[in-house]
């Protein structure tokens, strides 16, 4: 069977959907910018990454890279990791007077098994990280692992949000860590649960570096 031959006059359906492209787009950007239109205000944020996933901290970094691209200030405490020695440590450490980098812990309580030693090192890391959030130069303090602390009773939450609530208007705090407290969700501005689907580690495989750390 001869196919029938296309005289010119047929439906051009290529030209037909990018033009029904161009109208849903065109539609799209203007209620975009109707949406953008009615955000005005800037301020400082409290930004918790919580969940049992991967990458609470290593999205916190890369906030802290951002900041250091546009040349603002950051402050970094680890409840943690202190001894460990991480490779965001070691590269964000080497940025100046733009990063403070305090890595205070002294491991996770199953390693320390001493109630008394976590929260005094807990306490000590907290001293610090005051001193930050009352620094108007500073744009960004990241709490890495503080929700581990509060978790665990090592510090009350009441005077760590008091003290969040006083900093200076433009500064920014990221708190990272699993099981966040409720009084702290609900005084976060953006709140972002991590969730694991599939860890290597399920299968044997050990933490690596320029994965984990």
């Amino acid at each position: 069977m001869t196919a029938p031959i296309d005289d010119g006059g047929g439906k051009d359906e290529g030209a037909d959907n990018a033009a029904l492209h161009h109208e849903k787009m065109a539609r799209k950007k203007a209620a975009r910018d109707r949406l953008m239109a009615g955000k005005t205000e800037a301020r400082g944020l409290l930004i918790v990454h919580t969940g049992a996933g991967k990458g609470k901290s290593s999205a916190a970094f890369g906030m802290a890279l951002r900041c250091i691209g546009h040349g603002m200030k950051v402050g970094i405490i680890q409840f943690i990791k202190g001894a460990w020695d991480t490779a965001e440590r070691r590269v964000l450490s080497s940025m100046g007077d733009l990063v403070t980098f305090k890595a205070m812990g002294e491991g996770f309580t199953w390693e320390t098994q001493d109630r008394a030693r976590d929260i005094a090192a807990a306490e000590r890391a907290w001293t610090e990280a005051e001193a930050m959030l009352a620094d108007a130069g500073t744009a960004m303090v990241i709490l890495d692992e503080l929700n581990i602390v509060l978790r665990y009773g090592y510090l009350p939450v009441e005077p760590v949000l008091a003290a969040i609530g006083r900093r200076p208007a433009r500064q920014h705090v990221v708190v990272t860590g699993r099981n966040a407290l409720e009084p702290l969700l609900a005084a976060a501005d953006l709140v972002t649960e991590m969730t694991m689907v599939k860890h290597p580690f399920r299968q044997g495989v050990k933490a690596q570096p320029g994965v984990e750390y």
